[in-house]
């Protein structure tokens, strides 16, 4: 391990959200001739939905964040890691504080969310403000969630570094569009609010021509959704997976994926539809999402509902090489890669 940088990384748990798997990704590929990567799990194992191969991995098996201090304090001390890096925003507060146990150590945040868009109170903005400038570096996933942090949180520009999610798995493209009578629309994501499940529900219900509507995803709205697709008498055209470790092939074997977020940190579901050449409409929110869709060669942003149903009633199928050439090479796991390398070399080197 002689020359080699020691880096933690700090995950709440390896559930199967975006933030778990991108950053898990980065710990487990990351060039290993420079870096010495181990990732922290506070959770348990049983808890894990994430398949991580090539990183060393311990858990806490701690229930939540706070009571796992002690023990991450204890951990940094022996452990003595260069760098320290942490993502989910109630982690990265309290990683933070821990910061000024170890002024010789860098800590680097990971953002996950456009904070500004959070229900939180003005204390918690005040801390945020406050705790955010002791990062060494902040990466942002976009470059609306910088100017969010710039603009909103006056943390300095020189901190924070865009650097997109990458595609983590390449799959085969889709051979081409399905032509048959029932067109296949698909969403993942949580079920909540901020996901925009509901207006997606209220579009369809406006059209005339067949469909089948897959929704991938667990949270607390699945009755209130199930509940408004019976009101609006499109149940039977809607299907409800709760979980599944093959999205890729539920996206390939759909036409158009719809995305109905109201704000998107970097739309990671999204990104791997466009991969294996399923293009998207989504609306122009705050975040990521404008920095993957290119009007008319993946898929189509709209400002509104009536936009949205427009789009779907004259879409025409894209070519699903053009879709996928459009993020491959932007996104490629090497170019994301070299990215945080680089990152991560500058932070170590800032004394």
């Amino acid at each position: 391990m002689k020359d080699k940088t020691k880096i933690i990384f700090i995950l709440p748990s390896l559930t199967a959200g975006g933030a778990e798997r991108i950053l898990s990704f980065v710990a487990a590929n990351v060039d290993k001739k420079r870096f010495h990567s181990t990732l922290v799990v506070i959770g348990s194992p049983h808890e894990t939905k994430l398949n991580v191969d090539g990183v060393d991995i311990i858990y806490f098996e701690k229930p939540r964040v706070l009571y796992a201090i002690p023990k991450l304090i204890h951990f940094l001390r022996n452990e003595r890691p260069e760098i320290v890096v942490s993502s989910i925003f109630h982690l990265n507060l309290i990683m933070a504080f821990i910061s000024f146990l170890f002024p010789k150590m860098k800590f680097v945040a990971r953002e996950a969310t456009v904070l500004s868009k959070r229900k939180s109170s003005p204390l918690l903005k005040v801390m945020v403000r406050f705790l955010y400038t002791k990062f060494d570096a902040i990466i942002c996933q976009s470059n609306d969630m910088a100017s969010d942090l710039s603009l909103n949180y006056h943390i300095p520009r020189n901190k924070l570094e865009v650097i997109n999610n990458p595609i983590t798995y390449i799959p085969k493209i889709k051979k081409k569009p399905s032509n048959g009578e029932i067109i296949k629309y698909i969403t993942v994501g949580r079920l909540e609010e901020v996901k925009g499940h509901s207006r997606i529900l209220r579009i369809l219900s406006a059209l005339d021509n067949p469909f089948l509507y897959t929704i991938i995803g667990q949270g607390t709205l699945k009755d209130v959704l199930w509940g408004l697709a019976k009101q609006l008498n499109i149940d039977k055209k809607i299907v409800f997976v709760p979980h599944t470790n093959n999205v890729h092939e539920y996206l390939a074997s759909h036409d158009l994926f719809l995305q109905g977020s109201y704000v998107e940190g970097f739309p990671n579901a999204l990104l791997e539809s466009c991969t294996v050449g399923t293009p998207c409409i989504a609306f122009d929110v705050p975040g990521g999402t404008k920095e993957i869709i290119e009007n008319g060669v993946n898929g189509f942003l709209v400002n509104d509902e009536n936009e949205f149903l427009n789009k779907l009633m004259v879409f025409d199928s894209m070519n699903p090489i053009t879709v996928s050439n459009s993020v491959l090479e932007k996104f490629h796991p090497s170019k994301i890669l070299l990215q945080y390398e680089r990152l991560l070399m500058k932070i170590k080197n800032i004394y």
